[in-house]
């Protein structure tokens, strides 16, 4: 048997537009597959019912609830990215923070040469470290 941990990101909606935003800041990143709700189904009709991608190697699924919710993300929860230069820290830092929150000011800090953490326009926390 073939164990893994994938995190599952549930959004309202914007499922493939988050997607397609995190694949165009990180490299070596790209969605495998989306299955879409179809007429008459739980879901609104070409909403993600699910979807596998992938950000910098690291395997990600997520979906579009057909369900509000009285809950979103948190930022006790985050992803944790270790970049490959400073400027792949700096652009990912200012993309993944426009329309949303600046939680730790990209800086330098005693466990870090480089390090910001944000939330983004979807609600999804973001800990960038070089």
């Amino acid at each position: 048997m073939n164990s893994s941990i994938t995190p599952f990101l549930m959004f309202e909606g914007h499922a493939e537009e988050a997607m397609n935003f995190y694949v165009s800041i990180f490299t070596s990143s790209e969605i495998h597959s989306i299955t879409r709700y179809g007429e008459n189904e739980a879901g609104a009709e070409g909403s993600v019912q699910k979807a596998d991608f992938s950000l910098k190697g690291q395997s990600f699924m997520c979906i579009d609830s057909n369900v509000k919710h009285a809950f979103s993300f948190t930022p006790a929860i985050s992803m944790f990215v270790t970049c490959d230069s400073e400027e792949e820290i700096t652009e990912a830092f200012h993309k993944l923070s426009e329309e949303g929150a600046v939680l730790m000011p990209l800086s330098t800090y005693p466990f870090a040469k480089k390090f910001g953490w944000v939330q983004d326009k979807f609600g999804v926390s973001w800990q960038l470290s070089y």
